[in-house]
């Protein structure tokens, strides 16, 4: 690897700043779709951050619990401005999201269902699946440079989708995976040459140094003050309205279940949907169903709908106080818990993880991980189009076998036909995601009220 260095702010902070709001804005369809938009703007537009680099950073942030896209923004903004750039990519990633989800879960609590914000997700919902499509193109399009790498997401693909194999277990299996065919396969972790190579060469190269190095020193600190601002809200909480509050058990519920979201938010949503709707009564049941729809339809990490299940869960069990505020205090309380420790993980091991870049067996093991990355963004994106495309899905086990099925005459015609719309747009006409998504936005709204008329 090169003994270059890069310097701690390859960029100004403010017109990093400005990138990360316009990629905020765009985080619609979970990590296939933030994943697409960071590839798009980081990588092939602005060429701040090398393709090898932005995937070894990717894969790194999959290992971690919580959601890896946040915390890929959060790791690259490390990367071009040191712990402030990492503050703000990794909050103005949320940032949109926590608003849209307040205001829509307000909406929820005060007015149900509603014509026009229903047409508003017909619209917006099929127009992710074609984002998620172009997102497994693109990154298994520069990630899988070997045919085993193309196998192993494949496999990765059918395992998860097919058979129901837990996503730890396909991460790792990858990594073992790489890991040894790395050492029969020098060639593996050879760079993919492909067209985003042929631009200007990246601001952070794929074997340049950060200047940053480890410290046991800074990373205690690092340690005490993270900890110290993800549980202090939570002890304030305590103070002011009680021990037995609902903002505690939230805050505590929320906490632990930040620790064990590993595989995103699918993975962690029937332990969520479980515990708020038998043991502590938040949510009626059916209800997560709703909150996730929400969330998918909102710029963010999936994970937001979180934020979902404690302002409903407060609004109807406010003790002493105005059903809103209890609502809002315990959406914001749930957000902070939630994503503080994304942040901690991020600051405390990139330094780490980037002195151990060039080694070998790291890197065969983690272009494994990157492979089965591209199977489990297409394995959501099979997910999010049953659910899309589809009122009713029916599901086969058979031994191994676990496997989810439309029913073909529940097919919901207008979001196929808006699907087709943005797939149109997004591979024919070469629109941005941005524009693709309020073309869609407007067409929902459109054939929704035509619909309801």
């Amino acid at each position: 690897m090169s003994s270059s260095t890069q310097t701690r702010d390859v960029i100004p902070l403010r017109e990093a700043t400005k990138a990360w709001f316009a990629i905020s804005l765009q985080t619609f369809g979970g990590p296939a779709g933030q994943i697409a938009v960071m590839q798009r703007t980081l990588v092939d537009e602005k060429r701040w951050i090398g393709q090898q680099r932005f995937l070894f950073a990717l894969s790194y942030c999959t290992l971690l619990p919580g959601p890896e896209a946040q915390q890929l923004a959060t790791y690259v903004g490390w990367l071009l401005n040191g712990v402030k750039g990492a503050l703000v990519a990794g909050i103005l990633f949320v940032l949109p999201g926590v608003v849209a989800l307040l205001v829509l879960s307000g909406v929820y609590v005060a007015y149900g269902e509603t014509t026009l914000v229903e047409s508003l997700f017909l619209g917006l919902a099929p127009a992710v699946i074609a984002i998620v499509v172009q997102a497994v193109i693109r990154v298994g399009r520069k990630g899988l440079g070997h045919p085993a790498l193309v196998a192993m997401a494949v496999v990765s693909f059918a395992a998860l989708t097919f058979f129901g194999v837990p996503f730890p277990v396909v991460v790792l299996a990858a990594a073992g995976i790489g890991w040894v065919l790395g050492r029969r396969m020098p060639t593996l972790t050879k760079p993919v040459k492909a067209a985003v190579d042929d631009g200007p060469e990246p601001l952070i190269s794929d074997d340049a140094l950060h200047t940053e190095r480890p410290s046991g020193r800074r990373a205690a600190l690092t340690l005490v003050v993270g900890l110290l601002v993800w549980f202090v809200p939570v002890a304030a909480v305590a103070v002011l309205f009680g021990r037995s509050s609902i903002f505690v058990d939230q805050g505590v519920f929320f906490s632990g279940a930040a620790l064990v979201t590993f595989g995103g938010a699918y993975a962690v949503l029937a332990y969520v949907a479980q515990q708020a709707v038998e043991v502590y009564g938040w949510l009626a049941p059916g209800e997560m169903v709703r909150g996730l729809a929400l969330a998918e339809t909102t710029p963010g990490p999936l994970i937001m709908v979180v934020q979902f299940v404690a302002f409903v869960g407060a609004y109807r069990s406010p003790g002493d106080l105005d059903p809103w505020v209890a609502a809002v205090i315990a959406a914001l309380l749930t957000t902070w818990v939630t994503f503080v420790p994304c942040f901690l993980f991020i600051l405390l091991g990139a330094p780490y993880v980037e002195r151990l870049r060039g080694n070998r067996d790291l890197a065969a093991a983690l272009a494994g991980i990157t492979a089965a990355v591209v199977g489990v963004i297409a394995s959501l994106a099979v997910f999010f189009a049953l659910h899309t495309l589809f009122g009713e899905t029916g599901r086969v086990t058979a031994g191994p076998l676990d496997l989810e099925y439309p029913h073909l005459a529940s097919v919901e015609w207008a979001a196929l036909a808006i699907t087709g719309l943005g797939c149109a747009l997004v591979f024919w006409r070469k629109w941005s995601v941005l524009r693709t998504l309020g073309a869609c936005a407007l067409a929902g709204i459109v054939l929704g009220l035509a619909l309801a008329a």
